[in-house]
């Protein structure tokens, strides 16, 4: 494998804050690299180092001559008075006829949503979510050693999400990518690289493999870290009682990192808030009865729509963009007119609203302050908690508090938003993409916080992760006018939408087959099941080999200790500890060639 870039001790510090010190790291063609870490952290800066459109402040950065590579940043700068066409199509050099019998360029223009938009239609008509999928369309439709992306998951719906890891793993070029997307993270990366306190720290997998490594680490931190051990542990526990995860850890490692989760309890006790939140709301929360939706612009949405929210549901709302998942949930606010049907909402309820748009916020107070407007202490749980201890949680330091919202940047303000109306402890809550400018460690917070409120949620997201983590039932729109409960979650709206394709239309539900009339799966080539019995032998066989020479260097490491002052022992031990490790590495390699082959 050839190195595509190389950056060595590369330094790059803003004012008197230093993002990168000292960093050395590569990329090697095949790479599919994610990279994660709080905002303002560093991350963009690594990639744009990388790139070549900022200049470290010292260190080097090379590249492979003639390297072909393509940057997708957030800043979405598109040529005024382009075409989408234009900018999507114009630096391959070639003729419509050409272009439009290449399957793989129109795989991109229709997973991206570009053939929705219009090759004619003026970039300079578009909306900042559209130019973002222009721009990473440009990118997508060209032949490239490697892919730079910052956030690319931003203004893609799940279906897009699913589509854009689906063709990034395909394509086999190197990737690096900025996400907070922890299931497209997982999906799709090979590598994580987090970026903290001026350091990037490496780990192997994905989102799964990285919160294993941060779960150890944080094991072996001081007291100071209990915090983050505490949440690295939940989230692992989450992730062990989910699907089988996506992880490249042999089972003996999963083992291993499942003994720090062996007294963890479950994310949340789901009977007991229900119950709870029954005695906060009452019978009725919210109901819309034969509710009639429409956009501003008079398209109907949903007609004779009924829905009824009980207390302490918590509901995941999926659907393509311009389904009418934001008009539905201000519909449940109270905020538009569903006549000529009609919403009811019981007299205890209380709304904490969380909105797209980030123009309630008072610009003329410091962080702190702005919190406590709302309340100064509040109940999460069973542990009160203050003003401060809130704002902290999500991601504001005790000097951060101090700062005038007026200066916060983008995800800062999200924070605060989210702060506030948690201060207001609301029994509803509605949360219309919430992870939207949130860092991981942030998100991992917020549902920390959520497993312990009791009252009712529905939360609209892109973020497939969020939804299957903190909901317990999915519900979509198809663009059918009616609202769809989906028993099976994000899977079953991904093949639902998958049935609507394929039958040529936008809104209409293709019913899933009977058992009686539904296709026959295509064969698959059967294996050898002698080989794979004897491979899964050879497995166990070497599991037990391993755990024994385990046991073998941790004895050896205690002798090395007592031996101190014997030297020709030490000898002795040394040479026999470096056979044993040398004998674990080799087994340990045998187990992951055949796990790849047989698991």
């Amino acid at each position: 494998m050839s190195n595509l870039i190389s950056a060595e001790k590369i330094s790059k510090s803003f004012g008197i804050k230093h993002l990168l010190d000292g960093v050395s790291l590569g990329v090697q063609r095949g790479d599919r690299i994610g990279v994660v870490g709080l905002n303002g952290g560093g991350k963009t800066t690594l990639l744009e180092i990388l790139a070549g459109i900022e200049p470290p402040d010292s260190g080097r950065v090379a590249r492979l001559t003639d390297l072909r590579m393509a940057v997708v940043t957030q800043r979405g700068e598109l040529p005024d008075g382009a075409s989408v066409g234009d900018v999507v199509l114009g630096d391959l050099g070639v003729d419509e006829h050409e272009w439009a019998g290449d399957a793989r360029i129109r795989n991109v223009l229709a997973g991206i949503g570009i053939d929705v938009l219009g090759l004619d239609t003026s970039v300079s008509d578009l909306s900042g979510g559209e130019r973002r999928r222009v721009a990473l369309a440009a990118a997508l439709v060209r032949e490239l050693d490697l892919l730079i992306l910052d956030e690319p998951t931003n203004h893609l719906d799940i279906e897009g999400v699913q589509w854009l890891a689906d063709h990034l793993v395909s394509r086999g070029s190197a990737l690096i990518v900025v996400t907070h997307d922890r299931w497209f993270l997982d999906a799709v990366a090979t590598q994580t690289w987090e970026v903290r306190s001026g350091t990037v720290d490496a780990y192997e997998g994905g989102y799964n493999d990285w919160i294993f490594a941060r779960a150890e680490r944080a094991r072996l931190a001081d007291a100071a870290e209990e915090r983050r051990r505490n949440l690295a542990r939940k989230e692992l526990a989450w992730l062990r009682r989910g699907p089988p995860a996506r992880t490249s850890k042999p089972r003996y490692r999963v083992e291993a990192a499942e003994k720090l989760i062996a007294d963890v309890p479950e994310p949340r006790d789901s009977v007991a808030l229900t119950a709870f939140a029954k005695r906060r709301l009452g019978r009725i929360v919210i109901e819309l009865e034969d509710a009639r939706l429409t956009t501003p612009d008079g398209r109907e949405l949903a007609a004779d729509l009924t829905w009824r929210l009980t207390p302490g549901e918590r509901v995941g709302l999926v659907g393509i963009n311009g389904s009418g998942k934001t008009t539905l949930l201000r519909a449940l606010g109270g905020e538009i007119d569903v006549a000529p049907g009609r919403r009811v909402q019981g007299q205890t309820v209380s709304i904490g609203w969380l909105r797209q748009e980030l123009d309630d916020l008072p610009t003329d107070l410091r962080v702190l302050a702005a919190v406590q407007e709302i309340a100064d202490r509040i109940t999460v749980g069973d542990k009160e908690i203050s003003a401060g201890q809130l704002a902290e949680r999500l991601g504001f330091s005790p000097a951060k508090q101090r700062t005038p919202v007026g200066d916060l940047s983008g995800g800062e303000r999200r924070r605060l938003q989210l702060t506030r109306i948690l201060m207001s402890q609301p029994n509803v809550l509605l949360l219309d993409e919430p992870t939207n400018d949130l860092d991981i460690d942030t998100l991992q917070q917020l549902e920390d916080l959520l497993d312990g409120w009791a009252g009712t949620l529905v939360v609209i997201s892109h973020d497939r992760y969020l939804i299957e983590r903190i909901c317990d039932s999915t519900w979509a729109l198809f663009g059918d006018g009616k609202l769809t409960n989906l028993p099976g979650g994000i899977e079953q709206y991904l093949k639902r939408r998958k049935e609507i394709t394929a039958s040529g239309g936008a809104g209409k539900i293709v019913a899933s087959p009977t058992a009686s009339s539904a296709k026959p799966e295509p064969a698959t080539k059967p294996r050898d099941a002698a080989a794979e019995r004897d491979a899964h032998k050879a497995m166990k066989r070497l599991e037990r080999q391993i755990d024994k020479l385990d046991e073998r260097e941790a004895s050896l490491h205690d002798q090395l200790a007592a031996a101190a002052t014997d030297p020709d022992k030490l000898i002795d031990l040394g040479a026999e500890l470096k056979t044993v490790v040398a004998d674990k590495e080799s087994a340990e390699e045998q187990w992951m060639d055949l796990a790849e082959e047989w698991s």
